[in-house]
């Protein structure tokens, strides 16, 4: 499908100075529909952070090129939409190479933009510029969709689209393009960008696919559907919950998943991936249909999944159809092949599916009581009393988080993330920023181990600066608390894994930003109160949480 985007473009000043190449790219943004554009900037990108002023665009600038990113990847996850990012050459450039592989994983439209050495110095050589790199696109592209180039001011606008139209095709993801410092700043004698074509596919189903589907669905006994986070992405909820309900198919969903399907349904399995009860009831099916997911590491028990009956798989990523099982492929949309499914698809009237569901919460239920993790359990439920049910909620990786991958509640659609998808440390306050640069009307949670909460600390002065309302929750137990556990298991102690860290409520204090240091009985109240304040505010909770035990390793 063929759009074209338009929005009024700046005109120039009769006095300022004239239009650039920086122009032109803010230009094709905001024609592309941008709203927002997060960054830092840098001495071969000041050409388009120049531009920005004489443009509408909302500029947001974090204090780390990486946290940058993770603030554009959550805006894009809860958009949908393409999140512009704006860098400079070398260093700035590499910054985000983090953030873009985390984009990457989850498929998140990060439109990345960075400055380049002037024309002169492109090519290979050791011409001594600063931040020069022998070949600087060479390092994204194994990371990113797509690279693009630019190397003249007329070439902007069209890489711009390409770029923007790549990130948006499915499945939707990173993409990098770089513009010379030089070109930035060349004056140009051209109109302003008023309109840019864009086409992002999407791929749809092939009908004689639907129809193999079909067949294997209706004749199945024990149908059941894993739902990954290709069904939030392509916004499929309606279309999940009305295909169960016609298959009578219980549902489990991925941590990537997380709010596909909801919660309480009779139907719903939850999100126990890491239990082996689920993990034999998902082996058990006899048509297993996985929306969504590749069935990787974490959706597949660490690849101790072993299906019994037939799998039927829709993947948008064509990479990642039957890439673990064999599998009856579509790569398709997850929303249009469950459309298409749900028009197929006969009514099956079977009562017992309900029954099996809570037969099996009932022994993950106990698995995990077996093992007095009470404390646990408190502070994730403390947790979810405290955020209101539309709130988004952005983790980073920590032992609570890893719980609530499991064990929490969304409550709402698209409301739960976290960095699961390429497992880096610091996403979960600069992404949860990213979220209310969206969204300002409501109050965003982030949840950080004290390790984690180091990396993004600096971005204390952008919640301040921006008023962004958002409520970080520190949990500090005074090291890598899951790498503390891996180690003691593995090899009787820990090595590396203990930290000196600051005093957390007197340092955001420094910063202007309300703290309060509390413990688990108070944390509902605590966390309840710094939400409903506004502006940015940290609730640390002392406590050393530890995991429920892992079923994928021998015994």
């Amino acid at each position: 499908m063929s759009s074209t985007a338009s929005a009024p473009a700046p005109a120039p000043s009769p006095t300022g100075p004239p239009r650039t190449g920086g122009d032109l790219v803010v230009e094709s943004l905001a024609a592309l529909g941008a709203r927002t554009v997060f960054g830092l900037p840098g001495q071969h990108a000041l050409g388009v952070f120049d531009a920005l002023r004489r443009s509408a665009l909302r500029y947001v600038g974090l204090r780390v090129e990486n946290n940058a990113g993770f603030a554009a990847d959550a805006y894009a996850r809860t958009t949908h939409g393409v999140a512009p990012l704006l860098v400079s050459t070398g260093p700035g450039a590499l910054m985000t190479l983090p953030a873009l592989q985390e984009a990457a994983a989850a498929s998140a439209a990060v439109l990345a933009i960075g400055s380049q050495v002037p024309l002169a110095g492109i090519g290979g050589g050791r011409h001594g510029y600063l931040h020069e790199l022998t070949d600087q696109s060479a390092a994204f592209r194994d990371v990113v969709k797509s690279v693009h180039t630019v190397r003249t001011a007329s070439q902007i606008p069209s890489a711009v689209a390409a770029a923007w139209e790549s990130a948006l095709s499915a499945p939707h993801g990173p993409v990098w393009l770089e513009i010379p410092q030089d070109v930035l700043l060349a004056p140009v004698d051209v109109p302003p960008v008023t309109g840019l074509p864009v086409a992002p596919r999407v791929p749809a189903p092939r009908p004689e696919l639907i129809r193999a589907a079909a067949e294997r669905l209706n004749g199945a006994r024990r149908p059941v559907i894993l739902a990954g986070g290709g069904v939030v992405r392509a916004g499929a909820e309606a279309e999940l919950l009305a295909l169960a309900e016609r298959l009578r198919a219980p549902v489990a969903t991925t941590f990537g998943g997380k709010g596909a399907f909801p919660w309480e349904h009779p139907l719903s399995l939850q999100s126990w991936l890491e239990d082996r009860h689920t993990t034999d009831f998902l082996e058990d099916a006899d048509t297993l249909l996985v929306v969504g997911s590749g069935l990787g590491e974490l959706s597949s028990n660490y690849h101790t999944f072993r299906p019994r009956g037939r799998v039927v798989q829709i993947e948008a990523d064509l990479g990642k159809l039957e890439s673990n099982h064999a599998a009856l492929g579509l790569h398709a949309d997850a929303r249009q092949a469950l459309g298409a499914l749900l028009e197929t698809v006969e009514q099956r009237t079977d009562e017992s599916a309900p029954q099996r569901v809570r037969e099996l919460l009932t022994k993950v239920a106990a698995r995990i009581a077996a093992q007095e993790l009470t404390l646990e359990q408190d502070v994730l439920a403390a947790v979810r009393r405290a955020l209101p049910a539309a709130s988004p909620s952005f983790w980073d990786m920590t032992i609570l988080a890893y719980w609530a991958w499991s064990a929490f509640d969304p409550e709402g659609v698209n409301t739960m993330h976290s960095a699961q998808g390429a497992g880096g440390l610091g996403y979960g306050f600069p992404a949860a920023l990213g979220a209310a640069a969206a969204d300002p009307a409501r109050p965003v949670l982030a949840v950080s181990g004290d390790g984690g909460a180091m990396y993004s600390i600096a971005e204390l002065a952008t919640a301040r600066q921006y008023g962004l309302p958002v409520t970080w929750l520190i949990v500090d137990d005074g090291g890598y608390g899951i790498l503390r556990e891996y180690m003691t298991d593995a090899f009787g102690e820990a090595t590396g894994t203990e930290l000196a860290r600051p005093d957390f409520v007197a340092l955001a204090e420094s910063f202007g930003v309300p703290a309060v240091r509390t413990d688990p009985e108070r944390l509902a109240a605590d966390l309840a109160a710094a939400l409903a304040a506004p502006g940015p505010s940290v609730v640390v909770l002392p406590a050393r949480l530890r995991m429920f035990a892992p079923t994928h390793l021998p015994d």
